[in-house]
């Protein structure tokens, strides 16, 4: 039988599969002997037993009596007894840190004889009954499935009735009078009274606990930060330490370094006569960490001094939960903090230059997707400003949008494609995929470590908190601000992340320094920028795959060279048809075979060697893989119903041409166009065709060299599925290309599941192969990606049949499988094979690091993209082996 529950005593930090993260850095601090409340943790592998089975597994509750009589004995307290009571705190704890995405119940052990001796103990009958209250109103929330908006408006009527704003301005007699209208709301809404039982209460918790991690939140979570699905939460059953026992009492929350800037310096919040909750909630403001100093001078020396510890031991920055009882402070939890993007990659630096971490190490702390958030824009210095207010910048970036006041509303505009802002007094875990759909999150209440605020850097999401002097009316959907100004549900706002600022309109964004850096008009001196310098540099130097870009015009190809690619992987020589160039495309489909159609592919052959000559300028010195025409002919004519449309209702007076068109359109047109008549099928039945592409290819390398320049075209193939389509068209192309003395590999994509399967037949044709994997992703799964994604893959994701689209991460299984065969059987027929992708994927930080694995020599991506290609697969190389790259 499996070993289910741990002591602190008996883990440590590298056990997070088991304990997770909360457990195993409770235990690990315990080991450090900071000073850790006693407790022990119920493992992931019960929770997975739990979900499977549908209840407690077996021997788990003789294992918890085991180490709750052991605790009883530590404390010296049994759970719940009338005249001393221990009570217990009851806390997920995931692998990865979901912060508020599932359930914790507080002051488990309490009732209505248990309170008394609470009351006695402590010597502070409102605490006793305010930590009684908290736990109906949590217990009521989350083990029962209660609408918390109940217990909220009891208080608030409480509250109201009194004439006090905050929890602070009520006494004992209010909280006891709370207990009995929260007992009577659990009786009405469940029809069994509050259970009074302490084992009843920790059972019926620890199962709420595993049952959350199935949550709504908790899910769409995991699906945003790709966290998977079956790895299960543990729960941390804790001594409870109280920061509610008056003024020298309270809880907080504190930083090694700013998760906002990665500054490093004193950063946090702390709220006196608090429980933990108060903080992550948002409910009351805060006071900054720094206060502490004044208000506790001991706990603040010990509290830094246990910050130093922990950073130096994690080797990073850390994010830590503390309460303070009476003057004794307690570390209920420490986890690598959550930060900003600009954060990961200072921080990453500043700890490498410290002697912490080595660059490899500091190369691995960044991502891909970070780097991708630094590229966005920020909200320029010129152009006029109606500033509101100002509150905490918590999570950096411009956002701009219409404000809107719930996440249903959220949801609802920005499917329609429009920008929003979600304003609220605080977010609750319920909010989370109105964050999601939001450009930015402003609220009124809260700190930095708020829900907020975590959440929103978490996601890389700008987020504004605690603007106090906004007046926010959810349900009259608008809020007033200093000066009477007031912004209506649909008004557009602009919120700085960076700086706290709230502005009424539309404030003009400029692009990202970052940006600029790679364009190579970056300010070097700025300490962002040299950060990203830095790890940029090591990864290109640690990296095994080249970057390429996917370009189709010179002026693509120079800004992706600016970016670090070192080629160009995909010139998809359709889209130079498009525009002006779609009248000769015209003449040639209804030129038919013979002295017609070679007069149409004359006309066209110049336009495509200018247009290879100028990519071939841009991106001298390096491979340009040069795709011949791929789309079916159809695309470039006009749509069926509407050329019919048009010669119907000209009748007599319909034009020669518009007959012919739609003759030609009919004759061509297909049920599904997709796998129809493209790529190589098209060069085949098209006779000259793709010959006139290679002689204009080959003249273009010609007037290249003659000017003095490096030209290395490779000419790729598309749609081959058999070897013998390759052959026909390598053949012909090895002959053009002798008649002009050029030299160009010849290759093709695979993009067809059944060119992956029979790649070693391929590669006795081809010297390179490029993977083509949105075409190969729609073939494997039978997808039309134009029409599948709207239709039911939100359907998909919520079933969790997906992780994330397979049309933007490989999906390994499938696809990747594929892949991984057409790697090992190509090679094996031709050693020297050269191997890349340049589907879009190939600028997905994911799907980069499976290339490497697999061995391709190369990506290929957007401009755009380059950057994030380039460090990831950097990343690659020093994370090998480590499948938590995450």
């Amino acid at each position: 039988m499996p070993k289910y529950v741990y002591d602190f005593t008996e883990g440590n930090k590298d056990l997070k599969d088991l304990l997770g993260g909360k457990g195993a850095n409770l235990a690990e601090m315990t080991n450090l002997g900071l000073p850790v409340p006693p407790g022990f943790t119920i493992t992931t592998e019960a929770c997975r037993s739990y979900l499977s089975e549908g209840g407690l597994p077996a021997g788990l509750g003789d294992e918890i009596d085991t180490h709750l009589a052991s605790l009883e004995k530590t404390m010296g307290r049994r759970l719940g007894a009338p005249d001393d009571p221990l009570l217990v705190s009851v806390r997920s704890g995931a692998k990865f840190s979901m912060p508020g995405m599932m359930e914790t119940v507080l002051n488990v052990g309490l009732n209505d004889d248990s309170v008394h001796g609470l009351a006695k103990r402590s010597g502070d009958e409102r605490h006793a009954w305010d930590s009684y209250r908290r736990l109906i109103q949590m217990f009521g929330r989350t083990v029962l499935g209660i609408d918390g908006a109940l217990f909220e408006c009891a208080l608030e009527d409480v509250k109201h009735g009194k004439g006090v704003t905050d929890d602070l301005g009520l006494d004992a007699g209010d909280f006891q009078h709370l207990v009995d209208t929260y007992k009577e709301i659990t009786l009405d809404r469940t029809g069994s009274a509050f259970p009074a039982d302490p084992r009843d209460q920790l059972r019926m918790a620890v199962e709420a606990v595993f049952g959350s991690w199935n949550a709504e939140r908790a899910v769409l979570y995991r699906r945003q930060e790709r966290i998977p699905a079956d790895l299960g939460t543990a729960v941390n059953v804790v001594a409870m330490v109280f920061g509610n026992l008056g003024m020298e009492s309270g809880t907080g929350v504190a930083f090694t370094r700013d998760p906002g800037t990665g500054q490093q310096g004193v950063y946090g919040d702390y709220l006196q006569n608090a429980q933990g909750e108060d903080v992550v909630a948002g409910i009351r403001n805060t006071v900054p960490l720094e206060r502490l100093r004044d208000i506790d001078p001991e706990s603040y020396r010990e509290l830094l001094g246990i910050m130093s510890t922990l950073e130096n031991h994690y080797r990073d920055l850390c994010d830590i939960e503390f309460t303070i009882e009476r003057g004794k402070l307690w570390m209920l939890q420490t986890r690598v903090g959550k930060r900003t993007p600009a954060a990961a990659f200072r921080i990453a630096v500043q700890l490498a230059d410290q002697g912490l971490i080595d660059m490899d190490e500091a190369l691995a702390r960044v991502t891909g997707e970070q780097l991708a958030q630094l590229m966005f824009p920020r909200f320029g210095e010129s152009g006029g400003r109606r500033l509101i207010t100002k509150g905490m910048n918590a999570s950096p970036g411009a956002a701009v949008g219409k404000a809107v006041f719930s996440s249903a509303r959220a949801e609802e505009l920005a499917a329609r494609g429009e920008d929003v802002i979600l304003v609220s007094r605080e977010t609750t875990p319920d909010d989370l995929s109105g964050m999601i759909a939001a450009r930015g999150v402003l609220t009124s209440r809260g700190g930095k470590t708020s829900h907020a605020a975590v959440v929103a850097r978490g996601m890389g999401k700008t987020c504004v908190c605690g603007a106090e002097q906004l007046d926010v009316d959810a349900e009259g959907r608008r809020f007033t601000g200093p000066g009477g100004v007031e912004v209506a549900e649909g008004d557009v706002i602009s919120i700085d992340g960076g700086t706290g600022e709230v502005f009424l309109g539309e404030v003009p964004v400029v692009a990202s320094p970052v940006v600029e850096y790679f364009d190579g008009r970056g300010d070097t001196g700025d300490e962002l920028v040299r950060a990203v310098d830095r790890l940029m540099r090591h990864a290109d130097g640690r990296r095994r795959m080249a970057v390429r870009a996917n370009a189709d015009t010179p002026e693509d190809a120079a800004r992706a060279r600016r970016f670090g690619a070192q080629g160009i992987g995909l010139c998809r020589t359709e889209h130079m048809f498009l525009g002006e160039r779609r009248q000769l495309v015209e003449d040639l489909i209804l030129a038919g075979p013979g002295a017609a159609r070679q007069k149409a592919l004359d006309a066209l052959e110049p336009l495509q060697k200018a247009d290879f000559a100028g990519i071939f300028e841009a991106m001298d010195g390096t491979p340009v893989t040069i795709r011949l025409i791929d789309p079916p002919l159809h695309e470039f004519l006009p749509d069926l119903t509407s050329l019919s449309v048009k010669v119907a209702l000209a009748g007599d007076d319909a034009t020669p041409r518009d007959r012919e068109l739609l003759a030609a359109v009919r004759r061509l047109h297909e049920q599904n166009p997709m796998l129809g008549l493209r790529g190589v099928r098209l060069g085949l039945a098209v006779p000259g065709l793709f010959a006139m592409q290679v002689r204009a290819i080959a003249a273009a390398v010609v007037e290249r060299r003659a000017a003095g320049g490096d030209p290395r075209a490779e000419i790729m193939i598309p749609l081959v599925g058999a070897v013998q389509e390759l052959e026909h068209v390598r053949d012909e192309a090895r002959r053009i290309l002798a008649e002009t003395g050029v030299e160009a590999m010849i290759g093709t994509m695979i993009e067809v599941p059944r060119a992956a399967l029979t790649a070693g037949q391929i590669a006795e044709a081809a010297e390179f192969f490029s993977f083509g994997t949105n075409d190969l992703t729609q073939m494997t799964w039978g997808f039309s990606r134009d029409d599948v994604e709207a239709a039911f893959f939100a359907r998909y994701l919520d079933l969790g049949i997906f992780g994330v689209s397979p049309f933007e991460t490989l999906d390994r299984a499938g696809v990747g499988r594929l892949m991984d065969i057409a790697v090992h059987e190509g090679r094996a027929t031709r050693g020297d094979l050269k191997l890349g992708i340049c589907g879009e994927h190939g600028g997905d930080p994911e799907s980069v690091r499976f290339c490497h694995r697999i061995g391709l020599d190369y990506v290929s991506c957007s401009p755009f993209r380059v950057p994030v290609a380039r460090l990831e697969a950097g990343r690659a190389v020093v994370t090998a082996g480590d499948s938590d790259t995450r």
